[in-house]
């Protein structure tokens, strides 16, 4: 099992306006749920690049920010993972940055890779595709949708916490 150096919520990604100092090293990305890996990609900088498909979603211009998108709020839910290809779980790969991408890609079988990933797996039926039209407002009120589930997740976590 392939461990990511970070994982959150996309409600609490969209909430980080710039790339904390010790994410700046994490070269590889995926968008999932629970069960599914909906997209595996790279960059020399992954969050800004997580950052990019979200906002090329508006625009049709990134399948997997328009399937973010489109699925609002329920992809609130969805999980980013940043991974550095540098790390001891690459090694054997030669911490090569397309061997480490292609290898996610082949251990997750995302949704929306073709390139390198023989038999996508295919979109679970609960989820609207990215083609569909898009029904959520603009960023600034998804943000605060998120902050406000972020808010109120920490709320029930406190109000636990003291039972």
């Amino acid at each position: 099992m392939t461990t990511p150096e970070v994982s959150l919520s996309l409600k609490r990604f969209l909430l980080i306006e710039q790339c904390p100092a010790e994410w700046k090293s994490l070269d590889l990305y995926l968008f999932r749920d629970q069960e599914v890996v909906f997209y595996v990609g790279q960059s020399h900088l992954a969050f800004a690049r997580v950052w990019e498909h979200l906002l090329s979603g508006f625009k049709g211009h990134s399948i997997v920010g328009r399937f973010v998108w489109n699925n609002w709020p329920v992809s609130m839910k969805f999980n980013i993972e940043l991974f550095s290809s540098q790390a001891e779980q690459f090694n054997s790969l030669g911490n090569d940055l397309n061997a480490a991408e292609r290898a996610l890609i082949q251990q997750y079988a995302p949704c929306f890779n073709i390139s390198l990933n023989q038999q996508p797996t295919p979109l679970p039926a609960a989820y609207r595709p990215p083609n569909a039209r898009l029904r959520c407002g603009g960023l600034n009120k998804l943000i605060h949708q998120a902050e406000r589930a972020v808010r109120d997740e920490d709320n029930r976590r406190w109000v636990e916490e003291l039972e």
